[in-house]
């Protein structure tokens, strides 16, 4: 398989593999993913499974015909892909083999060598020239092993991703990319968030062509999706609104709360609902969506003084991966004692960030009028904002929204007659109240002002303290003049036909332009309300929490340049040129400041 005139594919596939790590079903299979660059040296990007040896021998001798490899590179020392690093040390003796430091002290314990007589440690920043490629070597520690590099060809701009960006399936499987790769990565990345977020940074200063992972399909198109996706994932944001149920149940009874919860939550406008029998279903894909999903709901009966042991496996498995930033249910059975919401409730506490609901379902064996009408008041608490969000529930005149202005931060969304548009702001106050008047201060170089002074009229969406950094970023840093600022999302739209945010937002109002006031650098816009809804009492992002809580840290420590004062981004260099423009945010150079 060509990647490219001058990197080959010889990775072979397994259909035989039942549970990858011994755990996760595999139906149809997995690829172990091995490159060879071709040039003036010769470079083989990782090796295979040991079940694989002479196949994966056979394609790599395919490729070379009467040359020989110069180098081996080895960026993850799992067995699934450095398994044959000394079968290939013996076939070619004269290859150096090219790894991390922490990679040649594990490569003793598998094969007991550390290959000192031809070997090549490489660190940070580190180069290797083949001669038409340039290969440069990025530390990834703990995404998922400690001794992981990542390889950018600097010449075709491929960036060989080990694990990162991979998915189950072999090669030759048609299947959607999403579902397996997220599952793939909950299961064996998800822990190290934090570590894939710090790779992410790093990779945002990289020119990517194109991602070869270690497993699953080269990814050369729409690469800004999957490069969302891995954000979206690492900051264990929701990935889509929608409420997960899962539950275990012995004699039936919990089943049928669980199901009557579904109706109801589908009939009060949840834009999906998912169910998973703990007991029967594959483990991994319910973690994956509630990983994916914004809120949960966890079903289960008191056993033994405790809880159904597959919802303790279920809340380990989501604890163990960090799982936080959602709203969580909870729904107990039991027949003289019902403890199983108190012990779900400790089990949870290693989670952060989780949003409990105020009702609490109790089914003391078999459902009655009782917890009936708790399972009613659970439903309307889990889609309070899905009432708000659709037309023919929502209360369109609640101006209980005007006691969520503050020094805060939102996104006016506006439309210029072809694509929706967004910025976020911090300047928005109620100057009168009969009527209602709201001002709302723009800067006079963003687009939104443009269009705005337009058309006459925008909503205000409130954002809350969950809004991530993302958020920022996409509406923050980017100029709607030239991006599609919802391209990647199904927009809701309020009655003036203007976009309002699916999420992260406690409530919006439409406004239409009354007065228009110059501010020589901004523009003040005097607005009445013509439309106002509360989607869910989460608390406002003020401007002081944004600093403190959500916009990330420099990374400075030990670091000499200069910093963006936007976004962080650190630029390391004595000097910065006059034209930088920071690769994350797209702001220049006066937008930095020295490292201090």
């Amino acid at each position: 398989m060509f990647i490219t005139d001058t990197i080959k594919y010889i990775g072979v596939n397994d259909r035989k593999v039942d549970l990858f790590e011994g755990q996760y079903k595999v139906p149809n299979g997995i690829s172990y993913n091995s490159y060879v660059i071709m040039d003036e040296k010769i470079a083989v990007m990782d090796t295979a499974d040991a079940n694989f040896t002479h196949e994966w021998l056979d394609n790599l001798q395919n490729v070379l015909g009467s040359r020989k490899p110069d180098y081996l590179v080895i960026q993850h020392m799992e067995p699934d892909h450095a398994a044959n690093i000394h079968t290939f040390a013996k076939a070619y003796p004269d290859a150096v083999i090219v790894s991390s430091a922490k990679a040649f002290s594990m490569m003793k314990n598998f094969f007991g060598t550390e290959y000192e007589d031809r070997r090549l440690v490489v660190k940070e920043g580190d180069t290797l020239p083949l001669g038409y490629h340039t290969l440069t070597f990025v530390t990834a520690p703990m995404v998922h092993w400690p001794e992981v590099i990542v390889t950018y060809d600097m010449t075709e701009k491929v960036l060989f991703s080990a694990d990162g960006f991979g998915k189950f399936g072999a090669l030759d499987t048609d299947e959607p990319w999403e579902d397996e790769a997220r599952r793939y990565y909950i299961g064996i990345v998800g822990k190290y968030g934090a570590q894939v977020q710090h790779l992410l940074k790093k990779a945002a200063g990289l020119d990517i062509s194109m991602i070869c992972p270690l497993h699953g399909p080269v990814l050369k198109e729409n690469l800004g999706h999957y490069l969302s996706l891995y954000n979206t994932w690492s900051s264990y944001q929701p990935e889509e609104e929608g409420i997960l149920i899962a539950y275990t149940s012995i004699y039936g009874n919990t089943k049928k709360a669980v199901q009557k919860l579904a109706e109801k939550l589908a009939a009060n406008g949840c834009p999906k609902v998912v169910v998973h029998d703990l007991a029967r279903c594959d483990m991994s894909e319910a973690v994956s969506e509630a990983f994916r999903l914004s809120k949960l709901v966890l079903a289960t009966t008191t056993y033994n003084a405790e809880i159904f042991p597959p919802m303790r496996e279920f809340i380990n498995h989501l604890t163990e991966r960090n799982f936080q930033n959602r709203t969580v249910g909870l729904i107990e059975n039991g027949g003289w004692a019902p403890l199983a919401a108190k012990v779900m409730r400790e089990l949870l506490e290693k989670s952060s960030n989780l949003t409990f609901t105020d009702t609490t379902v109790k089914i003391l064996s078999a459902m009655n009028d009782e917890s009936a009408a708790q399972l009613d008041a659970l439903a309307e608490e889990l889609c309070r904002e899905y009432l708000a969000q659709q037309d023919a529930t929502a209360n369109k005149n609640d101006l209980t929204a005007l006691f969520n202005i503050g020094y805060g931060l939102y996104v006016v969304t506006s439309n210029d007659g072809k694509k929706d548009n967004g910025l976020i702001v911090n300047t928005v106050t109620q100057v009168t109240n009969t009527p209602n008047r709201i001002a709302v201060t723009i800067n006079k170089e963003s687009y939104s002002h443009h269009v705005i002074k337009q058309t006459g009229k925008m909503n205000i969406n409130f954002l809350t303290e969950d809004a991530p950094f993302a958020v920022f970023e996409q509406f923050g840093f980017k100029s709607g003049r030239n991006t599609d600022k919802f391209a990647e999302c199904e927009p809701l739209r309020s009655d003036n036909g203007l976009v309002f945010l699916p999420r992260y937002i406690n409530s919006f109002m439409s406004l239409v332009v009354e007065q228009y006031i110059d501010l020589d650098t901004h523009g003040m816009f005097i607005c009445s309300v013509t439309e106002a809804r509360v989607l869910s009492d989460r608390p406002s992002m003020t401007y002081a929490y944004y600093h403190s809580n959500v916009k990330p840290k420099p990374e400075t420590e030990g670091k000499k340049g200069y910093v963006c004062k936007i976004c962080g981004y650190v630029y390391e260099g004595d000097v910065l040129p006059d034209d930088f423009i920071c690769p994350l945010c797209k702001h220049g150079a006066a937008d930095f400041e020295p490292i201090q």
